[in-house]
């Protein structure tokens, strides 16, 4: 990867859409794609920074070189935190390989302007404090986002399918010969609306033990409760005579 020439904006080195693409060695269009994606993750002045109106004329004025439009309006500069969340969108190889180079060679190089001792003691505790708030914060984030994994999903099919024969009497019932797929189909649905999912198994993974609750509890609606009874009975009536 080629030198990146530094940009120390609002006292923090950034960099620009621009470097950033090239750093990951892939396309600006993919990385603002991957922005407007996933927006609800990415926080102004934590992430990126924003600029426009005359904050962007001044910094074009000042990084000429970089051959920025004349017709530029708005542009993005992105932090450590905003380059960590770019490279797990690209998952690649060749981004992981290049944030890890800018941690370790560009952002975390940081000249020190502290007048004393303890003023510099103190910027560092602030700016460590930030940095622990800032992960528990992504953590946090990434655990809400996550879907449960292949265990848990089949964990919950099991469930599921020990619910309808349960529900249906067994095998070995009538209920359970004719209506067995649809009683499933029923409960899944209910599984669906009560989540608000598109896909039963997008559930997310904290979610898992409130899943695992429910399908336990789950009940059939009475219409369908009735018609399990009443097709067992009309079929021992079958059998008995």
């Amino acid at each position: 990867m080629n030198q990146v020439q530094v940009i120390v904006h609002r006292q923090a080195r950034v960099l620009t859409t621009m470097q950033l693409a090239r750093s990951y060695e892939t396309d600006e269009k993919l990385i603002q794609q991957n922005f407007n994606n996933n927006k609800g993750r990415y926080k102004e002045g934590k992430h990126f920074i924003l600029l426009h109106g005359e904050e962007l004329r001044e910094f074009k004025r000042n990084f000429e070189n970089l051959g920025f439009a004349p017709n530029l309006n708005k542009l993005y500069l992105w932090t450590e935190k905003g380059a960590w969340l770019q490279a797990k969108s690209l998952n690649t190889d060749a981004a992981w390989d290049a944030y890890e180079m800018l941690v370790d060679e560009y952002y975390k190089v940081v000249e020190q302007q502290a007048k004393d001792p303890v003023e510099l003691a103190l910027q560092t505790s602030l700016k460590n404090y930030q940095e622990i708030k800032g992960i528990k914060e992504d953590v946090t984030l990434l655990k809400d986002s996550m879907r449960i994994d292949g265990r848990q999903e089949h964990a919950l099919k099991e469930q599921g399918k020990a619910k309808v024969f349960e529900t249906l009497g067994g095998y070995g019932s009538p209920a359970y010969e004719k209506l067995s797929r649809k009683v499933f189909h029923r409960m899944w649905g209910d599984f669906k609306r009560h989540f608000l999912l598109p896909r039963s198994m997008d559930l997310p993974k904290a979610c898992f033990d409130e899943a695992v609750k429910y399908i336990a509890m789950w009940r059939p609606d009475t219409s369908t409760a009735i018609e399990i009874e009443s097709y067992n009975k009309q079929t021992k009536l079958k059998l008995v005579k």
